[in-house]
């Protein structure tokens, strides 16, 4: 009796209440609280956003150049203001970069709208449809349809980014030697949201 006594006893002291096991939990990661812009046109489910950046029903875009201010760091994402509007963005599919690098990925300092002035017009129309043409740079690409996720595409100087429309409907972007665009290959429901037609 005494052991099973002294049994319980040990049992009690090395039992953890879940209120301590939480109070435990490790700190966001610390990360500047920076202003500036959206890189890039993101889609939105109504107060969150994926790194994979899906085109599906009940999305809606949020533009490229949208006034962005970082508001906290979490584990996997991290909160902003949009133009007013809180978001958050989540690292679904870039987890190979720290919270602190995906966060600058997607609010830049510089706003990519006066770049966009610069570039020419069917080119700027393209990017604010959310679409890719034939002859745009690499920064063109991101600024029109996103990163492509750090997982699948561990370097951005590759030939090719690939991209989802959805779970099922991969689409690759393929780069020439200078890093113009020079082809997107996917199947045709994909293309028809992706591609920009030509002049």
């Amino acid at each position: 009796m005494l052991k099973r006594l002294a049994a319980a006893a040990l049992l009690a002291a090395t039992v953890v209440p879940v209120s301590v096991v939480q109070a435990q939990r490790p700190s966001p990661p610390p990360g500047p609280l920076t202003s500036g812009f959206l890189c890039c046109n993101m889609r939105t489910y109504g107060d969150s956003i994926s790194d994979i950046n899906y085109d599906e029903q009940g999305t809606s875009i949020v533009a490229v150049g949208t006034p962005a201010r970082i508001t906290a760091y979490d584990f996997r994402f991290f909160n902003l203001d949009l133009a007013g509007k809180p978001q958050r963005i989540k690292n679904d599919y870039s987890r190979n970069l720290t919270l602190i690098d995906f966060a600058k990925r997607y609010v830049v300092t510089e706003d990519p709208k006066q770049k966009m002035a610069t570039f020419p017009p069917a080119v700027s129309a393209a990017i604010r449809g959310g679409k890719v043409m034939p002859g745009m740079t690499r920064e063109q690409v991101l600024m029109a349809i996103g990163y492509p996720v750090a997982s699948e595409n561990p370097s951005l100087d590759a030939p090719v980014w690939r991209y989802w429309r959805d779970s099922w409907s991969e689409y690759q972007v393929n780069f020439d030697d200078k890093g113009l665009v020079k082809a997107v290959v996917g199947d045709p429901v994909a293309l028809s949201r992706v591609l920009a037609a030509t002049p």
